[in-house]
């Protein structure tokens, strides 16, 4: 897809800077676009798709797609997923309608006899053909056509993929279902018309319980965070085998942050959140992110035995440490009010900390600024609120 000097270039400013790269410029027949394109593209993919990175010949797309596309661990959870979901030894047909820059097909397809990639762009399509030549992918079909044309006229299959555009015209943000393109709610019995399982790639903004009440025949949902952030919800959605007529099964949710989980089943029993003061000495609990997301505290105490330090902080606390608890886990060294002269002896010896504040009506950045400390250490401050006091929590990591 690229001439041999443009090929050239990229080999030989891999890792330069783009921005300077662009104001030297390139002789001969350098397409300088196309390369800084690939150079910029490669840099994403050497910490977002290290296999991709480390494959030659690949073809990067755009900005924006390398933006969007799936990183590589978020991949390879769905592939497990993926896994687990078909039968033993059964390997058959998939389609993934939204087929994008074709990084999560590319790690799905391998799971199938036969997978056939669906995108409404000709760039793409032709980016898709050729990296999954270079990655050897050979039982996949590239098909150009519009997700939902081609959900009208396909056949059966026994998985389908979307990953819905979640941008309207404008470039802006979309998060609800019915925003997105293809409308997965509007689409959602036709899909699992043609397909035995469906798997759904949303927006981490959405409502779960929304989503679940929204969406026909959902089986799983999964809230995937890496490093800190929730990345993606992926939904996944069963067609019941005709003439059964027994009641659903509550959804099981799968809390995962990088390579551990947290599964509760959908709607288990929401219990009023025990509740205790903090104190020097005490272990502080900060749940991972996905769990955050889930909402789902009050089963974070009945399994792990903590305390939350108020119905609205998601902060809990515990006597003996629970070295088990599904996120971080903090030695409580001194606890203050806002009192200037408590802060100013609770603080002493401090020049450093990193700040989180939580159920608070100051930002990180302005309790720093009220503090007078600077960014980093060892020490971390929470900022919340409990039994309707204003708290500063003192405290050191535990690994």
């Amino acid at each position: 897809m690229l001439n041999g000097a443009t090929r050239a270039f990229i080999a030989r400013h891999r890792e330069a800077d783009v921005r300077r790269l662009a104001l030297q410029g390139a002789d001969g027949d350098v397409d300088l676009r196309t390369a800084l394109e690939q150079i910029a593209g490669w840099q994403t993919a050497r910490h977002k798709l290290p296999t991709w990175a480390a494959t030659e010949d690949i073809v990067y797309g755009p900005r924006l797609s390398m933006e969007q596309c799936s990183s590589e661990r978020v991949a390879r959870y769905k592939q497990t997923v993926v896994r687990r979901l078909l039968p033993a030894g059964h390997r058959p047909v998939m389609t993934d309608l939204t087929g994008g820059l074709g990084v999560d097909f590319s790690f799905l397809a391998p799971l199938f006899t036969r997978a056939v990639y669906v995108e409404h762009q000709p760039s793409l399509c032709s980016i898709a053909r050729h990296n999954l030549t270079v990655l050897g992918i050979d039982n996949a079909d590239v098909v150009c056509d519009d997700a939902e044309h081609h959900l009208a006229s396909m056949p059966a299959v026994s998985m389908v993929f979307v990953d819905p555009a979640r941008r309207d015209d404008n470039g802006r943000r979309t998060y609800a279902l019915g925003d997105c393109s293809p409308d997965v709610q509007a689409l959602s019995g036709e899909l699992l018309t043609k397909a035995e399982v469906v798997m759904l790639k949303l927006s981490p903004m959405l409502d779960i319980t929304k989503t679940v009440h929204d969406l026909p025949g959902v089986s799983e949902v999964h809230i995937v965070a890496t490093d800190g952030e929730c990345r993606e919800l992926l939904v996944v959605m069963r067609r019941r085998p005709d003439g059964d007529d027994t009641p659903d099964k509550a959804p099981v949710i799968y809390c995962v942050n990088d390579d551990e989980t947290f599964r509760y089943t959908f709607g288990a029993s929401e219990t009023p959140l025990p509740l205790s003061p903090v104190e020097p000495g005490m272990t502080l609990y900060e749940p991972w992110p996905a769990i955050m997301k889930a909402g789902c505290y009050s089963l974070l105490c009945e399994r792990y035995g903590v305390r939350a330090v108020d119905n609205n902080s998601r902060l809990f606390v515990s006597g003996d440490e629970v070295t088990s608890f599904p996120g971080r886990r903090y030695s409580i060294e001194r606890v203050t009010t806002m009192n200037r002269r408590e802060m100013t002896a609770a603080l002493r010896g401090i020049e450093r900390a990193t700040i989180s504040t939580r159920n608070f009506p100051l930002s990180p950045d302005a309790l720093r600024r009220r503090l007078h400390l600077r960014d980093g250490g060892d020490i971390h401050i929470f900022g919340t609120t409990a039994a309707g006091l204003h708290l500063i929590i003192i405290a050191r990591r535990r690994e």
